[in-house]
């Protein structure tokens, strides 16, 4: 049995081992994220040297997002962006959320498997180029991590990623040796003002100098934000200057206006402990700056964080694709963004409110609230629908006045209703919900209004792929052979994968003909696109080949006649296409290609490679091709792969090179079971199980007395 203690020991070495990799490489903020159990998201568990709520656009990563720790897991190697340049031309959704000059690494965290991605960055300063040494320590760090989360789990004690990230402190190796009042007594002896923040922020310490200064006794700041608890700083940029201190660990200064007329120098020193401030008066003439306006200004300005979170997440709603991934995005990233604990989102459908997706409610609750009309008086979903405009509920007290019975079926305790509305047109609706009261200051709204847009126009386009989607599936599963036909002597298994990103449908078939009792011929395409046009010509050269082979017509006549109505048809679409002619009796294969790659062949002994099969020009361009044909001996024990590029191609790599590394895994793959020495194969393709084409697979094993599976 494995007790608390045990996971806090585990915690505890891990915390170490994470901090001690921070000072060995001089690193100013880190992070460790850990793999969810199913491998699809980044979770932030531990940080160090900066605020938590610097973290919350970064708390869920999926791995498929364009990020460096995504990379950095997926493709099993280090990422290095030596300047905020390289981070703007590498990833600039992440650099729109990061605008400081700083030098950042992601490094994959892999033991017996995935395990996550530690996350370093350093400030600017910093030579813009990793030495090996440096590499090496990383790397090392990164396998002690992977060790020390294998030895937990063995313990029982597995590491779970909490609501928030822990934050570590970063103690600086440095004591004060001076007694306090004398570094007291020093500090009022400077002229002007000194003051201190940690890092989220909050005063610390302020000298008489910097209480004159600013107008206010020590008494009234300290504990406070600066941009709260002095109005003439509440402004995000000067927010944003205390956020660049901290992430670039360089000094930042700016000058403002304390009403009516006294301008101020601010000077920020920051390290890894907090911030020093010294404050003077201006000698300079007064700059054309936005703090000239804040004696006349009501409305609260938004944070600086909050503006950063809205421009990240509007780039992440500008990249999903289905209404899923809407449903995902909010969830992993606004539901934390604005520590909500139930989520609701419902498009409206045939004058009703459907629930595409929700959060942190009960089955039977969604159920009570699926279906409601768009004019519903249950809850306010129906009126913020018809006006357009949000309604915030800070207590249970506030929705019972209106809507007596809705407290009662969800049992929270604060909502926000965002209609989703698209050219004056209402799309949905989006609940946040909590489960204690929350006031909703004016610049949430505000944010939460903007993102409703946001939301609104993503799930929009979300709905019409869905839609075509759905569509073009069904018609590439309807016109893929639904069962292999049993033909005695011969072992057969097929598989189809769409790829794993944009429309997962593609044009990618194959097919198993039968000819006779002995005699059968195995086909594989693939149509260039991936959309419905592809999917729909795919299945009229899957006919058009089914019904020449059904005529006896040897494999080059096949693919001439098959050449021939593409350009009949005049399509715009090319087609590569493999036939192979299975005479089992008279143990020969003939086999003809138009422009695909070669199939690979496994001999009885298990010497396995490319069969050298002269490709023709693809279907659909020349209606004079000519398609060369090879023939090769049927010898039992014999196995053929045919496949499409899918399977093969990776950026970066040779193709030659992929085909031997296909023919490697097939040499040593076990036979037993066609169809999970498949799954062996496909399981290779991609960087961490991503396809940027679909695959299609056909493996034909000759066993002579044996039946097909």
């Amino acid at each position: 049995m494995t007790g608390a203690g045990d996971s806090a020991t585990a915690t505890s070495a891990r915390d170490a081992a994470f901090v001690e990799t921070m000072r060995r490489t001089g690193a100013s903020i880190g992070v460790l994220y850990l793999l969810t159990p199913d491998e699809q998201q980044l979770l932030l568990d531990v940080l160090c040297g900066a605020p938590a709520d610097f973290a919350v656009p970064w708390a869920t990563i999926p791995l498929t997002a364009p990020a460096p720790v995504s990379d950095a897991v997926r493709d099993d190697r280090m990422v290095w962006l030596g300047s905020q340049e390289e981070l703007a031309r590498a990833y600039p959704r992440t650099a729109m959320a990061l605008p400081y000059p700083l030098a950042l690494v992601a490094a994959p965290v892999t033991g017996v498997r995935r395990w996550g991605a530690l996350l370093l960055m350093w400030p600017a300063t910093r030579p813009p180029y990793m030495t090996q040494r440096e590499r090496g320590h990383i790397a090392a760090s990164c396998g002690q991590l992977a060790r020390l989360i294998e030895e937990a789990l063995e313990n029982g004690a597995p590491p779970v990623p909490g609501d928030r990230p822990r934050v570590l402190p970063v103690g600086t190796g440095r004591r004060a040796a001076s007694p306090a009042m004398a570094a007291a007594d020093f500090i009022e002896r400077l002229p002007g003002g000194s003051c201190a923040l940690d890092l989220e922020g909050r005063f610390s310490y302020l000298s008489a100098g910097a209480c004159e200064l600013l107008g206010r006794d020590a008494g009234d700041l300290l504990g406070t934000l600066p941009w709260q608890s002095l109005r003439w700083l509440d402004d995000p940029i000067y927010e944003d200057r205390y956020r660049a201190a901290v992430i670039s660990r360089e000094p930042v200064a700016f000058t403002v206006c304390r009403p009516p007329d006294r301008w101020l120098d601010f000077h920020m020193y920051p390290d890894a402990s907090g911030i020093s401030v010294r404050i003077v008066v201006s000698g300079a003439q007064a700059p054309p700056t936005p703090a000239s306006r804040h004696t006349s200004r009501t409305a609260t300005p938004a944070r600086a964080g909050r503006l950063y979170q809205l421009t990240h997440l509007a780039a992440a709603l500008t990249e999903v694709v289905s209404v899923q991934d809407v449903i995902d995005l909010v969830a992993d990233q606004i539901m934390p963004g604005f520590g909500a604990q139930g989520l609701v989102l419902s498009s409206a459908e045939a004058g009703r409110l459907r629930i595409t997706g929700h959060r942190g409610y009960a089955p039977g609750t969604v159920e009570r609230l699926d279906g409601l009309p768009l004019d519903t008086g249950f809850t306010p979903a129906g009126q913020v629908l018809a006006s357009g405009v949000p309604a915030f509920f800070a207590d249970a007290e506030e929705m019972r006045r209106v809507y007596p019975e809705a407290p009662m079926v969800s049992g929270k305790q604060a909502w926000a209703f965002l209609p989703l509305i698209v050219s004056g047109r209402p799309v949905g609706c989006c609940i946040l919900s909590y489960d204690r009261p929350r006031a909703f200051p004016a610049e949430d709204r505000a944010v939460m209004t903007s993102l409703a847009g946001l939301i609104a126009q993503a799930l929009d386009r979300a709905r019409l792929y869905d839609t075509k989607h759905d569509l073009a599936h069904g018609l590439q599963q309807a016109l893929l052979p639904r069962a292999l036909p049993a033909v005695s002597g011969l072992r057969v298994a097929a598989r189809y994968l769409p790829a794993t990103r944009g429309m997962d449908i593609g044009g990618d078939f194959y097919d198993l003909i039968p000819l006779g009792d002995t005699v059968v011929a195995a086909v594989i395409g693939d149509v260039q696109g991936h959309d419905a046009a592809a999917a729909a010509l795919m299945g009229q050269v899957r006919t058009a080949v089914h019904a020449h082979s059904a005529l006896g017509t040897p494999p080059d006549q096949v693919l001439s006649g098959t050449n021939r109505l593409l350009i009949d048809l005049g399509t715009d679409l090319f087609t590569s296409c493999l036939y192979a002619h299975l005479d089992l009796t008279g143990r020969r294969a003939i086999l003809a290609s138009a422009g695909h790659p070669p199939p690979i062949v496994r001999l009885p002994n298990r010497d396995t490679g490319p069969l050298d099969v002269p490709p023709g020009p693809l279907l659909g361009i020349d209606p004079n091709a000519v398609f060369p044909v090879t023939e090769i001996p049927l010898t039992p024990g014999l196995m053929l792969a045919l496949y499409t590029d899918g399977l093969i191609e990776t950026p970066g790599v040779d193709l030659d090179d992929s085909i031997a590394d296909l023919a490697h895994h097939l040499a040593h793959a076990d036979d037993r079971d066609l169809d999970a020495l498949i799954d062996t194969l496909v399981g290779k393709a991609g960087p961490g199980g991503q396809r940027t084409d679909d695959i299609a697979l056909l493996v034909l094993h000759y066993a002579a007395g044996h039946g097909q599976r």
